[in-house]
C-alpha cells in the first residue's frame, strides 16, 4: 500500500512540480491511517530522495545555481530542525489545521503564479541577492521541517519572481536545496519517532517512479487544466484538514468528512 501512495504523491507532484509531500501526507494518514506527526517526518524523509534524483538530472542538464543552493541552504538546514520541533510540540488537531491552511496557500498560489508581476528588472546587487536567498532558506526550511515538505513552493517563486532565474535553474536549484535542508528537518523527526521507517521501502520507489510517469504526462497536457485540477484537490484536502478540531469540541461537530479520530477527538 505504500507504494502505491508514493506513486500516487509522485505522480501528482510530477504533473505539477511539486516535491509530492503535499499529497503523501493526506494519503498516508488516510489510506495508512498513521497520525499526522509520523505523516510529516515519514514524508521528508521521502522527499529527500526525491530531491537527490531531480537534482541529480538537472545538475547533469546544467540547470542548477550551486552558489544560490549553498546560500538557500545555510539558513533553510537550520531552521528545518526548528519547524520539525514546533510541528512535534502541536497538538494533533492543531497540526492538522496548520497544515490544511498551508495546502489552501499552496493551492492560491499554484492559481495565481501566471499572474504574479515579476521584479527581476530591479537587477538586484550582490547584497541584495544574498539577503534574498537567505530569508527565502529561512522560510524555507521552517516550512519543510513543520510541513514535512520539501519547500519548493517558497523557494521557486523566489527566485524566479525576485531573483529573475529561469524555471528550470530555480526547480533545480531548489531540488539541491531539498537534500541537505529536508535531511536536517528528517533527522528531527527521526530522533522525535516522528518517522515510519518500514513505509519507506515502498515510498521511496513509488514516489520516484511517480515523478518520472507524472514529468512526462506533464509534457503533453495543457497546464492550465493541470493547475485547476491541482488547485481544487488540495483545496477540497486543505478544507477538511483546516476544520479539525481540539478533542473536547463536540462530538460530530467538526470535520463531517473526516472520522473522529482524524478530527482529533479521542475516541474511547
Amino acid at each position: 500500500m505504500s507504494l502505491i501512495v508514493g506513486l500516487t504523491a509522485g505522480i501528482f507532484g510530477g504533473l505539477v512540480g511539486l516535491g509530492g509531500g503535499v499529497v503523501m501526507i493526506p494519503l498516508m494518514v488516510d489510506f495508512l491511517k498513521i497520525g499526522q506527526h509520523r505523516a510529516h517526518g515519514t514524508s521528508l524523509v521521502a522527499i529527500v530522495f526525491t530531491g537527490i534524483a531531480g537534482a541529480a538530472i538537472y545538475y547533469y542538464h546544467g540547470t542548477i545555481d550551486l552558489v544560490a543552493a549553498g546560500l538557500l541552504a545555510t539558513t533553510a538546514v537550520f531552521m528545518a530542525s526548528h519547524g520539525a520541533r514546533l510541528a512535534n510540540g502541536l497538538p494533533e488537531w492543531k497540526l492538522k489545521k496548520a497544515f490544511g491552511a498551508f495546502l489552501i496557500f499552496i493551492a492560491l498560489l499554484m492559481l495565481t503564479k501566471p499572474y504574479l508581476p515579476h521584479i527581476e528588472y530591479i537587477s538586484p546587487n550582490p547584497a541584495l541577492r544574498i539577503i534574498i536567498l537567505l530569508a527565502s532558506g529561512i522560510l524555507t526550511g521552517f516550512v519543510s521541517g513543520m510541513m514535512g515538505v520539501g519547500g519548493g513552493t517558497i523557494m521557486v517563486p523566489a527566485m524566479v519572481l525576485c531573483l529573475g532565474f529561469s524555471q528550470q535553474t530555480a526547480n533545480g536549484t531548489s531540488l539541491l536545496t531539498m537534500i541537505p535542508a529536508g535531511a536536517a528537518g528528517a533527522w528531527t523527526h527521526f530522533k522525535l519517532d516522528n518517522v515510519q521507517s518500514d513505509l519507506l521501502v515502498g515510498l521511496v520507489p513509488g514516489i520516484l517512479a511517480g515523478s518520472v510517469i507524472g514529468g512526462t504526462v506533464a509534457n503533453q497536457m495543457p497546464e492550465l487544466y493541470l493547475r485547476f485540477i491541482f488547485a481544487a484537490v488540495l483545496t477540497w484536502t486543505g478544507i477538511r484538514y483546516f476544520r479539525a478540531c481540539a478533542p473536547s469540541a463536540i462530538p460530530g461537530a467538526c470535520l463531517p468528512l473526516l472520522g473522529k479520530e482524524e478530527a482529533g477527538i479521542e475516541v474511547e
